[in-house]
C-alpha cells in the first residue's frame, strides 16, 4: 500500500502539478515546521465550482480529496489521478458551512453557527442526515477537527462572545453519545508572544492533527498564521505564511504519511486551489 502510495505521489508530481516558486514576490523565503517546506507546495487548480472551497478531507483509499464549499451544500468528491472528474453530491439545502471530517465512513460538515450535519450513504447511493444543534448562539466557528485519540469532534472558535483576546474555546462533540460534553481553550497571548506582539485578534480558519507528529496545525488566514500546538492546544511554534502563495486557507488535511494539504479559495485572484507539502521526516540521530 505503502509502496503504490509513493508512486501515485510521483505520478502527480510529474503530471499534474504546477510548482510554485519560494515566494510570490521573491523575497525571503518563510520558516516551515520540521520536515515540511512552505515555500515549495505543488499546486492543483480547481474548477470555478469550487472557488469557495472550505473543508478538505484526504480519503486513503483512492487517494482523492473530499471537498465542501461555503455556500450550496454540495459534497465533492476531487481526484488526484488524471483523467477522472469530480463527482459531487446534494447533502443539505442549507448554506454556510465551514469545514468537513469524514470518520469511518461518516461525513461530519461545520456551519459557521457551531451545528452539525452528519450524513452518509445507504447501499443505494442516496444520503442520509443527522442534524446536531449547537447548543448556544452568538459564537463563530470555522473549524471541526477530529482526535482520534478521545473519539471527539473539536470545533473551534472564530469569534465566540465569552472570548476575548486572550485566549479561543474549543468545543467537544462525542461520537459515541451525540453530545457537546467538553470545552478547553488555546492560549492566544502565548500565540502573540511568540510573533513578537502584545496582544492580537487570532481568527483561525482551519485545523488538523498531523496523524505522524499529533501536533495540531492551525491556520489563520486573517492572521496569515500557522501555529502548531500539541494535541490539547498548547501552542509551539508559530509561522507567518505567504500572502501570495496562501491567498485565503480555509482548509486542513494530512495523508496518513504526514504529507499536509491546504485549500485556498479564489478570494478574486484567479481559481481555487489545493496546496501540497511532502513531509520529509528526518532521520533519527
Amino acid at each position: 500500500m505503502l509502496y503504490r502510495y509513493i508512486c501515485f505521489i510521483c505520478l502527480i508530481i510529474a503530471v499534474i502539478y504546477n510548482r510554485c516558486t519560494p515566494s510570490a514576490d521573491g523575497g525571503p523565503a518563510y520558516k516551515s515546521p520540521d520536515g515540511y517546506d512552505l515555500n515549495k507546495p505543488f499546486l492543483l487548480k480547481l474548477p470555478v465550482e469550487l472557488d469557495e472551497i472550505s473543508g478538505v478531507a484526504f480519503y486513503p483509499r483512492d487517494s482523492s480529496i473530499f471537498a465542501i464549499g461555503d455556500e450550496f451544500g454540495w459534497l465533492y468528491k476531487i481526484p488526484l489521478t488524471g483523467g477522472k472528474p469530480i463527482r459531487k453530491w446534494k447533502f443539505s439545502s442549507q448554506g454556510d458551512f465551514e469545514d468537513l471530517v469524514m470518520v469511518d465512513k461518516v461525513f461530519y460538515v461545520l456551519q459557521s453557527n457551531g451545528n452539525i450535519t452528519a450524513f452518509t450513504f445507504d447501499d443505494h447511493n442516496q444520503i442520509l442526515t443527522q442534524n446536531q444543534q449547537f447548543p448556544a448562539s452568538g459564537n463563530e466557528f470555522e473549524i471541526l477537527y477530529y482526535d482520534p485519540h478521545l473519539f471527539k469532534l473539536i470545533l473551534l472558535c472564530k469569534d465566540c462572545e465569552t472570548d476575548k483576546k486572550k485566549a479561543l474555546t474549543a468545543f467537544y462533540f462525542n461520537l459515541l453519545n451525540k453530545n457537546f460534553d467538553d470545552s478547553s481553550s488555546i492560549n492566544v497571548s502565548a500565540i502573540a508572544n511568540m510573533i513578537g506582539e502584545k496582544k492580537i485578534k487570532f481568527k483561525p480558519s482551519a485545523a488538523a492533527i498531523n496523524p505522524v507528529t499529533d501536533e495540531l496545525f492551525i491556520i489563520s488566514s486573517v492572521n496569515k498564521l500557522l501555529v502548531v500546538t500539541d494535541r490539547k492546544g498548547n501552542p509551539k511554534q508559530t509561522y507567518p505564511i505567504d500572502a501570495g502563495l496562501f491567498k485565503q486557507p480555509e482548509g486542513i488535511t494530512f495523508t496518513p504519511e504526514g504529507d499536509l494539504i491546504i485549500s485556498n479559495e479564489s478570494a478574486d485572484r484567479g481559481v481555487a486551489n489545493l496546496l501540497f507539502f511532502k513531509y520529509n521526516k528526518k532521520p533519527k540521530s
